[in-house]
Formats: C-alpha cells, structure tokens, sequence
C-alpha cells in the first residue's frame, strides 16, 4: 500500500480511528477527516507522517468538496474514499419523529452520497478507485426495534451502493464501490445515539474496532463488493429470515 492514498471519514475515534492505525501500519498514506480537531490530531500523530487531517462536517456537501480538494493538493490523488460517519437512534419506530427520521438520514446517508458524488469525477479521471461505505448487519436484518431508524438509513447506503456501482462500472470498470458491515462494535456508538442508548461495549456478542479495522484493510487489497467483519455473519441472516418465516 505504499503509494495508496486514502481518506477516512468520521476518523476522530472508534472504526475510522482504528482503520486509520491499520492502514497506515500497512503503509498506505491516510487523509483523516472529523469535526473534533483535539481527538483528531490524536489520531493523526500515532498514524505518523503520512497522516493529514483535516477538520470539517461531512454533513455539508461544500466541506466534502473542499476535502477532496484538499486531498489531491496534499497527495496529488486518491486511491480509496472510505464513508465512515454513522450515527444510531434510540427509538421504536412507532414514536419516530419528522426530525429523527431527517436527521439520521442526513449523518448516515446524505454524507456517504456526498463522498461519493465528489470523489467520483476524480476517480473517472483515472479509471481507478475505490469508495468503502461502512454499513451494519442491522441494514441487513432489522432485528432491533430500538434502531429501526438506524437499521432503515443503512439499508438506503446498501441499495445506493448496489446502484453506484452498477451505474458507475458500466462506463468505468476501474473503480469499485464496496460495502462493509459490521455488527456491535465495542465503541461509543451507543452512547452517542439520539435519545441515548445502551453502552455498546456491554454487549456480549461484540467484536473491536481493531477487528473491524483489519476487515477494512483487507478490503482495501482485496477490492471485494461486500464485506462482513464477523465469521458466521451471512448465516445469521439466513436464520433470521428463517425465523420469521420469510425467504432470505
């Protein structure tokens, strides 16, 4: 990976935090992008000198623009584009609000589309990229009430992806569109959620970032369309279907 430029969205703490450390260990040249300047430049420094950071809210699309102007001024390209801003909601689907329902769209969906929107004309320059987008299990069997809204935003980001790729390899072959989904991730995912949350890292049946990191950077070598970060995962949603007596 040592000519490999990548940026990492949401790279201040948790998966894109350790994915940062990962790739940058495999020697990959990492451009690291947050809100939270104190947590980031953290992140930077123990990613070492080829690490960037630059602070800016993804939920704007300018910001994002400005990012991968950024990035090519820094590094001359950008090989991989990794959306990894998410945010969970706390709240049955009965009680969803208009402002629950525009909010997680706009952290978990909006941002992911703009990172693709405005990495794309570059990539197609060069016949080559790749854009990951962090998704969850959840999108893929909505089996906790309390993240319905969660679980509806990622399924959006799987189907978008599915459609990206298709559109975007019709044309341009070169470049890839990949999904990742992990499960619970021992992070501060919960704590952060809308309306508060269970404590991610309680949770038995749960994995690390680090794990999760290495799924991703493997990811980045192997160019695979989808990705899960847990042994076992695609039978669990064969059961699920199963166990709700539908076709999975």
């Amino acid at each position: 990976m040592s000519d490999t430029v990548i940026v990492i969205t949401g790279a201040s703490g948790g998966i894109g935090a350790a994915a940062a450390e990962e790739l940058s260990r495999r020697g990959a040249s990492v451009v690291l992008v947050a809100r939270r300047p104190d947590a980031l430049n953290e992140v930077v420094k123990r990613c070492g000198p080829r690490a960037y950071g630059i602070v800016a809210d993804v939920t704007s699309r300018a910001a994002v623009r400005g990012v991968v102007a950024q990035a090519i001024e820094r590094f001359g390209h950008v090989d991989v584009w990794i959306n990894n801003v998410g945010q969970g909601i706390t709240k049955p689907p009965s009680q969803l609000t208009d402002d629950d329902v525009d909010e997680i769209m706009r952290v978990n969906v909006k941002t992911a589309l703009y990172g693709m929107q405005e990495i794309l004309p570059h990539f197609k320059e060069r016949n080559a990229g790749q854009v990951i987008n962090v998704a969850s299990m959840l999108a893929r069997m909505p089996a906790v009430v309390i993240r319905a809204a969660y679980s509806a935003s990622k399924h959006f980001l799987n189907a978008l992806t599915a459609n990206f790729r298709m559109e975007v390899q019709a044309t341009h072959p070169g470049i890839q569109f990949s999904l990742v989904s992990p499960g619970v991730v021992r992070t501060d995912f919960g704590n952060n959620a809308l309306h508060g949350g269970p404590d991610s890292r309680t949770f038995a049946d749960s994995q690390s970032a680090e794990e999760v990191a290495v799924v991703i950077a493997d990811l980045v070598e192997s160019r695979r369309p989808d990705v899960y970060t847990r042994a076992g995962a695609h039978d669990r949603i064969v059961k699920y279907y199963e166990d709700i007596g539908a076709d999975p």
